[in-house]
């Protein structure tokens, strides 16, 4: 059989991970978003404690360790770095940070609550304010019709309504 094909080291050393990324984007976040950036903070550190307290030393467990570590640390800064913006302070006529915006197009009519990286999530109607989507959407009017510049093609979007909640 080949070398190249076995393992040549044994021992029982846990995987060493990349760093999850950190968005060069300022954190904005909603009080929602942030509150859900403390929950998994807070989540990931009784995991954390509860593996450190078990005397076992697993590798599976030692694995998740350096996972947990990594996540910890990601979340640290987030939290750290988040600047919370007070929807009631935002520009009730216009299209900013934390609006849920209701628009019409081809596709028929949709909401989007314009958020921050870490509580986007287009499924459920949240996109990151650094998205094509919200990109063309912030500083618009009730009223304005915006392009909406995707990879499937240009979409003329009209803002319907504006709500901070």
């Amino acid at each position: 059989m080949s070398r190249a094909f076995v393992k040549d080291n044994d021992d029982d050393t846990p995987e060493v991970l990349p760093e999850l990324p950190i968005s060069t984007h300022a954190n904005y976040v909603t009080p929602r978003g942030l509150a859900l950036l403390r929950e998994r903070l807070d989540k990931a550190t009784a995991r954390h404690n509860a593996l450190k307290a078990n005397e076992q030393d697993a590798l599976a467990q030692r694995n998740e360790l350096v996972t947990l570590e990594r996540e910890l640390r990601y979340l640290h800064a987030r939290v750290a770095s988040a600047i919370e913006v007070d929807l009631s302070k935002q520009p009730h006529d216009r299209v900013a940070f934390g609006a849920t915006v209701t628009v019409d197009s081809d596709e028929g009519e949709q909401r989007w609550q314009i958020v921050g990286e870490d509580e986007a999530d287009a499924e459920h109607g949240l996109v990151s304010y650094v998205s094509p989507l919200a990109t063309a959407l912030l500083g618009a009017r009730v009223g304005d019709e915006v392009r909406w510049q995707r990879p499937a093609g240009d979409m003329m979007i009209e803002v319907l309504g504006i709500h901070y909640a």
